[in-house]
């Protein structure tokens, strides 16, 4: 994965960065510059525009932070950044969201759901014929091997932990090709994919993954259910929680720029500070 480049490759020119202030104090042209790298944009005005934005806040955080005291006492040693710290205090004193109600959390609950879902779950087996995704006279041989087997089983299934035993490549073939109970994002997406489409029993056909292919068998295919509020109510006021404090620190950030004096950068109050 290519670090190299946040923004659009086909803006190379250099724009040029003012001088931002806040209440008096400066962010430097340097500052958002070395920010730009933290904020992928599709050009180097927008990434200009984001990387100003998340320092006039931290400022303008920090700046509150120390005119009502909360930059004392620092711990000596701490993994925590001393600025992080005072910000943090910052947020519990005076942006903290309010206590979620059971009322607000059953009401929540009741319009929501379909958010509130356990995982499909498979029990399957399978036999996987080995070949590189870049060996295509292999994956041919592979594919043409699994249906082979299919062809077999479907004749006589009790061959299934023998042959399993015999083809695969799979470790699971140590234990007749058994993967066990599967949920979504266990196994590679394009299996995944494949065999959460399936019906229990014999696929007539191979899946193809990455790894090969793969003669599959459904043991047992158990559809999500809808879970009931008393087993995810602490999940729904976590949940509830964390948009209340969202909330409260926009609404706080907001009420920050309004009451400041920024010069450099058009700072629009109607639309959100950050991406």
């Amino acid at each position: 994965m290519s670090c190299s480049s946040n923004t659009d490759s086909t803006d190379q020119t250099p724009i040029e960065i003012s001088e931002i202030k806040v209440n008096g104090a400066v962010i430097t042209p340097d500052e958002v510059a070395r920010e730009m790298q933290y904020h992928a944009s599709e050009s180097q005005e927008e990434a200009v525009r984001k990387s100003s934005e998340v320092l006039i806040i931290q400022l303008l955080l920090l700046q509150k932070a120390r005119e009502l005291g909360l930059d004392k006492d620092l711990p000596e040693v701490s993994e925590i950044p001393s600025e992080e710290t005072i910000i943090g205090r910052l947020i519990e004193q005076e942006a903290s969201p309010q206590e979620v109600t059971e009322e607000e959390c059953r009401r929540y609950f009741d319009a929501n759901k379909s958010q509130f879902v356990s995982q499909d779950l498979m029990e399957l087996k399978h036999i996987l014929l080995g070949a590189d995704p870049e060996d295509e006279e292999k994956r041919a041989t592979a594919k043409a091997a699994a249906e082979s087997l299919i062809s077999k089983l479907v004749e006589s299934f009790e061959q299934f932990e023998a042959l399993a035993n015999e083809h695969s490549d799979c470790p699971s073939k140590e234990t007749g090709g058994s993967l066990g109970q599967i949920t979504r994002g266990q196994t590679t997406p394009e299996f995944e994919d494949a065999v959460f489409e399936l019906d229990e029993g014999l696929a007539k056909d191979p899946v193809e993954s990455r790894y090969g292919f793969h003669v599959v068998y459904v043991d047992r295919k158990l559809p999500g259910k809808q879970l009931e509020y008393d087993q995810v109510k602490s999940d729904v006021a976590n949940m509830l929680m964390e948009f209340g404090q969202r909330k409260a620190i926009a609404q706080y950030i907001h009420k920050l720029v309004d009451e400041s004096e920024i010069e450099g950068i058009d700072f629009e109050i109607g639309r959100p500070l950050t991406n």
